[in-house]
Parts: C-alpha cells; structure tokens; sequence
C-alpha cells in the first residue's frame, strides 16, 4: 500500500470515528447530560477518557494523524457503542482486517465468467426474482423472474446497470417499488462498507460521484458514515398483477481465490397472511 493510500486510509478512519462521536449522547454512556455542549455528541477527551487513551493520541487518531493498536481501537469502539459491522470496518479502516487494493476485482463494474455457476443457479428459480451482485452493487447477471417483475436490465446499458443508483433515479424501478427508500438506504450502507476501505479507488470514486450528482438532496445519505451488512426485510412491489410481498435477502457466497466476489439478492414470495 502506498503512503497516499495510506494516509486516505487513516483520514476515513477518522472521519468515521468523529462521526459516531457526535451521534452518540452523554446518558448514552454514563454521563450527566449538561445544557451548555458547544459541540454534538461525546467530546474527544470523553472519548479518551472512557477508553483509556490520552486526549492528544485520540485527537491525532481522529485528524489521521497516526496509526494505533487493536486494543486502542476496540477500547474506543466499545466508548463508541459500535456494532459487529460498524467495529469490523474500523478495524479493517486500520489495517486489521485482509485491505484491498485498488487493483482488487471486488469493485470490478461488470461481470465476470467466473459468476456463470451463480447465474446458472438463479436461472432454476422461476419464482424467484434474482440478481447477481458485485460489492459496488452493479449488476451481472438476473433471472428471468426478476426481468418480469423488475423493469429489465438487458435493455439497460452496462454503465447504467447498478441497482443503487436505479432505485434512486429511475422512475421506473420506483414504480416498481414506491417504498424504496429504507430499501436503498440498506444497500448505501452495505456499498459504505466497502468503499472506505477503498478511498483512493478510481471505480469507487465514479460512482460516489454518480450518486451525488444523480440526487443531490439526498446529500444527508451521502454524508451518512453508517455502514453495515443489509437486513433481509419485506418488501411490497406493484407487479403486473397487483401488490405482491417478497422477502429480500442479500447472500454472499464464498468466492474461490483470485475470482471477483459476488453477492446474490433473492426474493422470496412471501407467505400469504393466515
């Protein structure tokens, strides 16, 4: 990894770390909520405290300024009340974790033949709507139940085959799916998750761009630094024949050495109520 990549590495980590900071409330960990904060949140020196680090070293770690050891980083995700996912990316943000680089395929914007075993599963579930996945959510392959539900995304150019960036701007896949925020959101969090890890990531950066320039008022998502793994939740879509319910469910299949990660995102019919 190089210096530059590094240093954009500890400026994500920082951001990261001073963004949970300002969400998270005195009460929440403790302390007495006072009427006079000139700041959001904990205060960096709260945070020092709580973890058992100085304030100096801290603010260093928030400004990106230096690299800290595992144990000051799970001392200050534990302050910070940080879940699996939100913990997993601090440390891999640290170098903790197996980095990508930017040569990695895991961000590659089109598919691959090694994605031919899940596109042949897929193709077995008539009653499944599917999708193959890369981690930046572009997409590679789909079944034919998902082209019928779904509008379909062989008329679409390659550049254009991202589902994030459909579900926010496409009028046509909200129809589909006029609930499609908490949907989308999910699935921001789940790319954020990979993107960090990547700052300096030209794949990455084209497409945050993308997303900014596609819904400039959504700058409050964009600006969001939650990241974590999508939920499995129930959706309502207007299909061709009226409102139906699926469960949507993000798998990630281990991916043999050297080949191009991919998740697959399945719809479930679900059960008709009793």
């Amino acid at each position: 990894m190089t210096t530059a990549e590094e240093t954009a590495r500890r400026g994500e980590l920082g951001t990261f770390l001073r963004a949970h900071r300002e969400r998270l409330a005195p009460d929440e960990v403790g302390l007495p909520a006072t009427a006079r904060r000139r700041t959001p949140g904990l205060r960096r020196e709260e945070v020092a405290a709580l973890s058992g680090v100085g304030v100096a070293w801290y603010t260093w770690l928030e400004q990106g300024r230096v690299d800290t050891s595992r144990q000051v980083l799970d001392a200050v995700s534990r302050t910070l009340r940080l879940d699996g996912d939100a913990h997993r990316h601090v440390l891999a943000l640290a170098g903790f974790a197996p980095p990508r680089t930017a040569a990695d395929p895991a961000v590659s914007p089109s598919g691959t033949p090694e994605h031919d075993n899940l596109r042949t599963m897929i193709s077995s579930w008539p009653g499944s709507p599917a999708l193959v996945l890369t981690p930046d959510l572009s997409i590679t392959a789909w079944n034919t139940a998902y082209s019928t539900l779904w509008p379909d995304p062989g008329r679409l150019p390659a550049e254009r085959r991202n589902l994030l960036l459909l579900l926010i701007g496409d009028p046509d896949h909200q129809r589909v799916l006029p609930a499609w925020e908490p949907f989308a959101q999910d699935l921001h969090r789940h790319f954020r998750a990979h993107a960090d890890t990547l700052p300096g990531d030209d794949g990455v950066r084209a497409l945050t761009e993308r997303l900014h320039a596609t819904r400039p008022d959504l700058a409050h998502w964009w600006a969001c630094r939650s990241v974590g793994g999508f939920t499995p939740r129930t959706i309502e879509v207007t299909g061709d024949n009226g409102q139906l319910t699926y469960l949507v469910t993000l798998l990630t299949p281990a991916a043999p050495p050297g080949t191009t990660p991919a998740s697959l995102l399945v719809h479930t019919p679900a059960p008709a109520p009793i």
